[in-house]
């Protein structure tokens, strides 16, 4: 779903365990590492899309997680040039996203790649709060950091600010 000023429609997902590690995952034939995401479908409620790319990207379902927090607002991010598809349309200049802190309810809850066709991740790792502002492709960079800040208060029992 993409809106009339070229934004794509969508949902990020940050998942905490108990030791507030966050839930880091490999890019199936890339090299790049992110946080799970995906686009609304038509007619689909943000919490709903979220939901859906949970199962359908790392095979967790509701009673899995617990909901600690969802952006206020949409976070957006611009595509760089060369990725815009100019031939394409509905054009897509970059995302719309709500994003959503989850709590893992169990650590030996298992995480799986192969719910769908086409799997997003081939794997995953438990980083620090802030490892990926470092770490994320460029271009997601200012979009992670506002998730990451707005959902400090919601992992650490004090607002903290980023350490670099």
């Amino acid at each position: 779903m993409i809106d009339e000023k070229g934004f794509r429609h969508g949902v990020g997902i940050v998942i905490v365990n108990d030791r507030n590690r966050l839930f880091w995952a490999k890019r199936q034939n890339f090299n790049g590492w992110q946080f799970p995401q995906g686009g609304m479908e038509e007619g689909e409620a943000p919490e709903q899309a979220m939901y859906r790319e949970l199962y359908e990207e790392v095979g967790l379902n509701p009673d899995d997680v617990d909901v600690l927090a969802e952006t206020k607002g949409w976070l957006y991010y611009y595509l760089p040039k060369h990725l815009v598809r100019y031939k394409q349309t509905p054009l897509c200049i970059g995302q719309k996203q709500k994003w959503y802190l989850l709590k893992l309810k169990n650590t030996e809850t298992e995480f799986r790649f192969d719910m769908t066709g086409h799997p997003e991740f081939a794997g995953f790792r438990w980083v620090s709060y802030w490892f990926p502002l470092r770490q994320v492709i460029f271009f997601k960079r200012k979009l992670y950091r506002s998730a990451l800040r707005e959902f400090a208060p919601f992992v650490f029992d004090h607002s903290i600010s980023e350490s670099k």
